[in-house]
């Protein structure tokens, strides 16, 4: 009995997995300067001089400050960047823990064990372990919100589940702050769930799901309304969104709408270094006329000039534009294909993830509409959640890390349809 409770113990059962992921921090550790990192470093020093942004027009809200809120006081302490990316390791752990903590309450207990394993295995998730970026503190996040949402839609009763549903709300908010395309979805889910409400007042998922969600909008709106004050726009979360745009409406043959820094057009960068010959002048000679007036312009006036652009490609070459979305969305599942790059072995060790994610999920697509209102009101909120997550990121130019985001929503998905709907028999029937 004392064994069969050590094996059902999700904090000791994977907790060999939180040692590799202590490892990973000290044998990849960076210097603070690799990718994204320099930015949220900067951020978060921002924090601590009492701002965000510097003033109009040089307005810079190129991500949400969830996560330099919480490295600011690591960085006010000047502790080691180690501190910071051990945090990371922590949050992976959990993650796991919380996952087989949902799938228990579905699934049966080999089948939670699997897919926890195969998220605790996620070798995508690795790369940003070590560094200091949002990628893994958002994916706890999303574990944590599936488990507070599972808890707080349990009952078909609103008291004694408010503090679940508050929590989660506050979890989805935070999760904005942290990653700005999902003030979108937030948008998108509470006009949804508001007018169904009206269609079904009776039905309390819905008037739960808009609790969770409007809480969410609280836990914005200091943001926000600094934004409007900065920029006077009203849901305004990063100034980013025109870049992205630009380049995935690019119109040129060759280019599949991969995204490269504007500011280094005329310089060496880390994005041109991995181009194969001759992909750079390409590169610089489609955009330089685009990019002479562009680097002109600042702040909001810059992400206007590069949206209207993006708006014209869009008008004048809608089929290209949908090729680039499909070319997007293999970046997001397999990290291909990439404008001019040059191919590397890793893109292989994406494929075997990601390709059984993607093969089970196609899989499951149809008993999933077949037995939609069969499924958890938990289960359905986050997978639409993720779905209008994964389609808003596949319009801007992105990357796997925004895929590995949602695979524990995906993960807790698949695994209910399977243990619903499949039945496996090892033995042959003669």
């Amino acid at each position: 009995m004392k064994l069969k409770k050590f094996n059902k113990n999700p904090w000791v059962l994977f907790s060999p997995f939180i040692i590799l992921y202590v490892a990973l921090v000290f044998i990849f550790k960076t210097d603070g300067d690799f990718g994204d990192e320099s930015r949220y470093l900067i951020y978060a020093g921002n924090l601590l001089k009492g701002f965000y942004s510097p003033p109009a027009p040089d307005v810079d809200l190129g991500n949400g400050p969830g996560y330099s809120i919480l490295i600011m006081p690591f960085v006010a302490m000047k502790l080691p960047l180690l501190v910071i990316t051990l945090l990371n390791a922590g949050f992976y752990y959990v993650s796991v823990v919380l996952l087989f903590k949902v799938l228990m309450q579905f699934v049966s207990y080999r089948l939670s064990l699997i897919f926890s394993l195969f998220m605790a295995c996620y070798i995508n998730a690795y790369e940003k372990i070590p560094l200091v970026v949002p990628e893994t503190l958002s994916v706890f996040l999303v574990s944590l919100i599936i488990y507070l949402l599972v808890e707080g839609f349990k009952t078909g009763i609103l008291s004694g589940l408010k503090k679940f549903l508050i929590l989660a709300g506050i979890c989805i908010g935070y999760l904005v702050l942290t990653k700005p395309v999902f003030g979108y979805v937030l948008i998108f889910m509470f006009l949804g769930l508001f007018f169904l409400m009206l269609k079904d007042f009776k039905n309390i998922n819905y008037r739960k799901g808009l609790i969770i969600l409007f809480t969410a909008f609280i836990v914005n709106a200091p943001y926000l309304i600094y934004t409007y004050n900065l920029t006077g726009r009203v849901f305004y979360w990063s100034n980013f969104g025109g870049d992205n745009l630009y380049w995935m409406t690019t119109p040129f043959k060759g280019e599949y709408g991969s995204w490269y820094d504007y500011n280094n057009i005329e310089n060496d960068s880390l994005e041109f270094s991995y181009m194969i010959p001759g992909g750079e002048e390409i590169v610089r000679s489609n955009h330089k006329s685009d990019y002479e007036g562009i680097l002109s312009l600042r702040g909001v006036e810059q992400d206007d000039a590069l949206r209207k652009i993006a708006i014209c490609n869009i008008k004048a070459h809608p089929v290209k534009f949908l090729m680039n979305c499909i070319s997007n969305f293999g970046r997001i599942i397999f990290n291909f294909p990439y404008t001019f790059k040059l191919q590397t072995p890793r893109t292989l060790v994406r494929l075997p993830f990601n390709g059984i994610i993607m093969v089970l999920a196609l899989f499951c697509l149809i008993p999933t509409i077949i037995n939609w209102r069969k499924i958890p009101f938990a289960v359905r909120f986050m997978l639409v959640f993720s779905l209008l997550y994964l389609g808003g990121s596949t319009l801007g130019s992105a990357e796997t890390r925004m895929f590995t985001i949602i695979v524990p929503v995906l993960l807790t998905w698949i695994s209910f349809s399977l243990q619903k709907s499949v039945s496996v028999k090892l033995k042959f029937e003669l």
